[in-house]
């Protein structure tokens, strides 16, 4: 019997209380929903701000667009506006909504236009609707307009319904946190006639519109569709107020429909009867299946008939709902109070009037109690199924059942025994406790139906033992009638119980499993690295919480390729494949069990992410050879799994683009620094020599032997300038194509370093070069060329950045078992964040018309030869002046292994 609904339930909903404690502290928002452009949102919006301003409220206008029509411009008389922000973008000053202005202002009202609008880059939000937040947060009213296309969730509707693709969306969290929303609405006929008015658009753009967006039927879909989204709204505010104030409820302000689904044969007939109703009262409708303790106890037949009359349900455009629940009854009417139900579907009981009394229905519940619901009873027709055909979809498990069976006859025979004990001590009546402790303890272990034949064991045995006339089941006492009658009704009563508990304990540990599954399968996705792992993670995943086959199929190259499967081994025969690329194209299911195919050995479900369908995964048990669908507890897990794998597939996918983003960033980069390094130190000593060689050409007979000698020698400076920049560009090939071939010899650093010296000696006129190398310095092996190049590029590098007439200092010494060698200058360092950016391709620290500027490949090289010789490159600031300072470790020859070829 269902209980009178207390107090408790009678409390306001926390979740509502603290939606409304948080609107408190914000502004208000009210949104001007249109069908099209066109409607006079603006218009009504400034009608009503101007209502306000005469009401005595602080308006001002943020950004209005009036498009050059008069009669909206004529509404902003009177009203103050905040100077528009000037937001510099490719060479012109775009006009923007000054948000800080706003905020500096602090109104009570500001008026922004067009909610949907993108800002320009540079403003503080990428999108308008985001400063209108932002407004909000900070206390302040704002009207806005929007219209219906530019809702997220409705986009892809508009598009089909006007093959036009809005690019400006705004999320519909923002016509949720609204407090008014007020739909402006214009029959089809006089928007088109506003149209060719030129009211909404000039003569050009609005024949183009006439023929494309502004049809009659588009206009009519886009009103029926602002007209249900702002009612949708209207409902969610009704059911927040109900919450809030601890209304029961329901309330007629919204027709809603619920069927119940049992596991009966007739369940499609509910399902099409509530499909009826909800369609002649235009009104959402979900079909619930509460899981009570009498779940676990169904047949296989009758659990399959509820997973397949459920899916039957969602393709009819229901809400599929499953309670978990005591009684059915009551978690309905709790669905449907909370949900602001307001009529509800159920059969026809087919049992007798007398059982019905005794055991009642949760349609006789609900008929009695649901005095403020409407209650549809609908007649079934339930038709006998064949015994045969019954008994090959019943799997009983026969040595379970046996086993259950004796296990509680053997609890009934341990009770006899310690009550044939206790008897010379305790009163009968107390005696029959004992053999209660049997009935609890089966119900706790096998369930309802045993724990009834343990109790009817304990009967007889209570009886033939223990009641006079003993060793007889003739009962002589009347006061023993009545104890044989009171244990029989409590140990059946303590077994449903018990049962009821047992099932629902089994049915919270096996969630409490699944979850900490998910959560395992969560972690396990987050630390793949690769698309591969993801999928072969999932496989597995599903596989093993599933006790099913799995195989995933991928798009490449626009075909379905087998990517991931479990067992491994698994493959698809045609039957299969068809209905994996039906079910990838069409973004439906496919496949065993499904509308579609279901010939195919496998169900086939798409694996849908952001950007859409990028796969199938296909799920089969051999077992199920009688086409048995899956359950809805695993279609659910199944569901959870796949969105998750989604997630992870996703967040693969864009960290694939922004590698590959990067990666072509980084091609763009070099490639810009490497034509402005051709250009400059190619063309630039080319230019020399030409000219130096053009003058002696044209006037070699009046040049004087010291201006040919000076010309030859520019024409010869020029061109070993020349062979530095493209030995430096081979150099860099060479590395990074591993082609780099090491000559390590035993090698001493004073004749690397004034080999150096002296292929420098005239970039390094006007410095002074000094040299400090300790006297014990070992031999180091190295190749002497290599090693010299590192030392010229050192020395060019230095050259360049410090001033004539500094100090150029280069020191070694040993420390440990490594040989240091520095080269010190006095120019003006390096800048900190640039340390170690000096090493990478084309990159310089500095330019000025000072610096001569370079190919941005020295450093690089010198880092790439010296590792390739074992040791380490270092750049750093000098601490006693300015300058720059490059330490060279290389180890010493007792401790130099040859490397191997790079």
């Amino acid at each position: 019997m269902l209980e009178p609904r207390t107090d408790r339930d009678a409390r306001p909903s926390p979740e509502a209380l603290l939606r409304l404690a948080e609107a408190e502290s914000r502004g208000k928002l009210r949104i001007f929903l249109g069908a099209a452009p066109g409607v006079g949102k603006t218009y009504e919006m400034l009608i009503a701000a101007q209502a306000r301003r005469k009401a005595g409220t602080d308006v001002v206008v943020g950004v209005v667009e009036t498009h050059g029509r008069v009669e909206t411009q004529a509404l902003l008389a009177g009203l103050e506006q905040v100077p528009k922000l000037k937001v510099p973008y490719r060479g012109q000053a775009i006009e923007e909504m000054d948000l800080d202005g706003i905020i500096a202002r602090q109104p009570a009202l500001v008026l922004v236009d067009e909610l949907a609008h993108t800002n320009a880059p540079g403003s503080r939000h990428p999108k308008r609707y985001q400063d209108v937040e932002e407004l909000l947060d900070r206390g302040i009213d704002v009207y806005t307009t929007v219209n219906i296309q530019h809702l997220e969730s409705l986009n892809d509707v508009v598009a089909r319904i006007t093959s036009v693709q809005v690019r400006e969306t705004v999320p519909d969290s923002i016509l949720d946190e609204a407090d008014e929303i007020e739909v402006v609405d214009l029959t089809p006929n006089d928007l088109i006639q506003r149209l060719k008015e030129g009211k909404v658009y000039v003569s050009q753009t609005a024949e183009r519109a006439l023929t494309n967006f502004f049809s009659p039927g588009n206009l009519t879909a886009l009103r029926e569709l602002a007209f249900r989204r702002a009612a949708q709204r209207v409902d969610e505010q009704l059911v927040t107020h109900m919450r809030a104030n601890a209304i029961p409820g329901p309330w007629a302000a919204g027709e809603r429909v619920l069927v119940c689904i049992d596991e009966g044969e007739d369940g499609p007939v509910l399902v099409r009867y509530a499909r009826r109703m909800a369609t002649r009262m235009q009104a959402p409708w979900s079909a619930i299946h509460v899981e009570t303790g009498r779940r676990r106890q169904l047949s296989e037949a009758g659990r399959d008939r509820v997973a397949h009359t459920m899916r039957f349900a969602e393709r009819l455009g229901a809400e599929a709902v499953y309670s978990p629940g005591f009684d059915a009854a009551s978690e309905i009417l709790d669905y449907a109070a909370g949900h602001n139900i307001m009529h509800i579907v159920v059969g026809k009981p087919s049992r007798s009037r007398l059982m019905d009394f005794l055991f009642p229905s949760a349609a006789s519940v609900l008929m009695r109690t649901a005095l403020d619901l409407s209650i549809h009873v609908v007649p079934l027709r339930s038709r006998p199924v064949a015994a045969a055909g019954r008994r090959k979809r019943v799997r009983i498990d026969t040595s379970a059942q046996a086993r259950s069976y004796a296990l509680s006859a053997a609890f009934s025979a341990v009770s006899l025994g310690i009550a044939q004990l206790l008897q010379r001590f305790l009163d009968v009546r107390s005696v029959a406790l004992v053999f209660l402790v049997a009935v609890l303890f089966s119900a706790v272990r096998f369930g309802l139906v045993p724990a009834l034949f343990s109790a009817l064991l304990g009967a007889l045995a209570f009886n033939f033992f223990f009641l006079a006339p003993l060793y007889t089941f003739t009962i002589g006492d009347p006061e023993s009638i009545v104890v044989f009658v009171v244990y029989i009704v409590v140990a059946v009563i303590a077994s449903n119980l018990t049962s009821n508990v047992r099932s629902q304990a089994l049915t919270a540990r096996q969630r409490a499993r699944t979850a900490e599954d998910l959560f395992l399968f969560s972690r396990k996705l987050a630390g793949a690295g690769s698309l591969d792992d993801v999928l072969w993670a999932t496989a597995f995943q599903i596989a093993s919480m599933l006790k099913v086959h799995v195989v995933i199929l991928l798009s490449a190259a626009g075909e379905l390729t087998v990517r991931a499967g479990y067992p491994p081994e698994d493959m698809l025969d045609s039957a299969d494949m068809g209905a994996a690329k039906w079910a990838w194209k069409n973004e439906q299911e496919a496949g065993r069990g499904a509308d579609t195919l279901p010939g195919a050995r496998r169900l086939f479900i798409p694996l849908r992410t952001s950007r859409g369908v990028v796969g199938v995964v296909g799920v089969d048990n051999d077992s199920e050879s009688d086409g048995r669908t899956m359950s809805p507890e695993d279609r659910r897990l199944l569901n959870s799994l796949l969105d998750q794998a989604a997630i992870a597939i996703e967040r693969v996918n864009l960290v694939e683009d922004s590698d590959r983003a990067k990666l072509a960033a980084e091609s763009d980069r070099l490639r810009g620094a490497l034509l402005t390094s051709i250009s400059h130190d190619l063309k630039t000593p080319l230019a020399a020599v030409m000219g130096a060689a053009g003058t002696l050409r044209e006037f070699n007979g009046a040049l004087s032997e010291e201006d040919r000698r000076d010309l030859l020698q520019a024409i010869y400076d020029e061109s070993e300038r020349l062979h530095r920049f493209i030995d430096n560009l081979l150099n860099m090939t060479k590395l990074e194509s591993g082609a780099i071939e090491l000559n390590a010899v035993p090698y001493d650093l004073r004749e690397s370093i004034g080999t150096a010296l002296r292929r420098c000696s005239k970039m390094l006129t006007g410095f002074d070069v000094a040299v400090e190398m300790a006297p014990d310095l070992p031999l180091v092996a190295l190749d002497p060329v290599l090693f010299e190049q590192v030392l010229v590029n050192l020395f060019e590098n230095a050259s360049k950045y410090a001033k004539p007439g500094s100090e150029l200092r280069v020191q070694a010494w040993r420390d440990a078992g490594e040989v240091v060698v520095q080269v010190l200058d006095e120019g003006p360092g390096i800048p900190p964040d640039d340390v170690e950016r000096i090493f990478e391709k084309f990159y310089r620290a500095e330019k000025g018309d000072r610096v001569r500027a370079g190919t941005g490949l020295g450093l690089p090289i010198c880092r790439g030869f010296v590792e390739a010789l074992g040791g380490t490159i270092k750049a750093e600031n000098r601490t006693d002046r300015t300058g720059a300072v490059f330490s060279v470790r290389l180890p010493a020859i007792q401790d130099f292994e040859r490397p191997p070829l790079i």
